[in-house]
């Protein structure tokens, strides 16, 4: 039977015992905002690790926002599905896409983390967080975005996600950690009981508090 997670919270937790090996090697936890955030900081609390986000914005397909068609990253490379043309996902779509998201990116990094760079994982164990994984675009980018600053190690670690996404995911980590992999997937959040909208204030308290806990440390 397909396990139901009763939130976030709950699914970090069993994903931080899924990924036990990494505590302590201070490990980096790279959440995928905003749902992944407080699983994320459940995970860093976990291993004794630091929380960050790796910030990447699907794009949409024309006509169904909650689609994606591909995704960005903060340095402006793109993954585009193979299904995006089907979508009805053309050039010039995609070019104004990628532009609107690529601003929304700029934004949320200077709300995010105002006063100080992203984490760098050079040379660490980086671990890729989100609350599920549906087409797999977002989660490839943000692999890609991260592999790029050379981690010693790069682990996908996810609650959820649709088999064949998955499959195409696993090139891009050195280590993909699922907890499951239902055949029938039509949504992350039909998996919880629990899935709220997170919102970016939430967003930003969660890095706040996570921070002030590790350097207290």
């Amino acid at each position: 039977m397909t396990r139901i997670f009763q939130s976030r919270l709950d699914a970090g937790r069993r994903l931080a015992k899924a990924l036990g090996a990494y505590r302590g090697r201070d490990p980096l936890v790279l959440a995928i905002p905003r749902g992944a955030v407080e699983m994320g900081a459940e995970i860093a609390r976990e291993l004794d690790g630091e929380l960050d986000v790796v910030l990447v914005r699907k794009l949409r397909a024309p006509g169904s926002p909650e689609f994606a068609v591909g995704a960005i990253d903060e340095s402006g490379w793109t993954y585009i599905a193979a299904h995006a043309a089907a979508a009805g996902a053309d050039a010039d779509y995609l070019a104004r896409e990628k532009a609107v998201q690529l601003e929304l990116l700029h934004r949320r990094r200077a709300q995010y983390t105002p006063a100080r760079a992203p984490a760098d994982p050079a040379g660490r164990v980086a671990i890729v967080v989100d609350d599920g994984i549906a087409t797999g675009a977002s989660m490839i980018a943000a692999l890609h975005a991260v592999r790029a600053k050379k981690p010693a190690r790069l682990v996908c670690a996810v609650p959820v996600g649709a088999p064949d996404s998955l499959e195409a995911v696993r090139p891009y980590a050195d280590e993909l950690v699922c907890l499951e992999a239902p055949e029938y997937f039509q949504a992350v959040g039909q998996f919880y009981r629990e899935f709220p909208q997170v919102e970016d204030d939430e967003v930003v308290a969660l890095l706040a508090r996570h921070g002030k806990r590790k350097a207290a440390a």
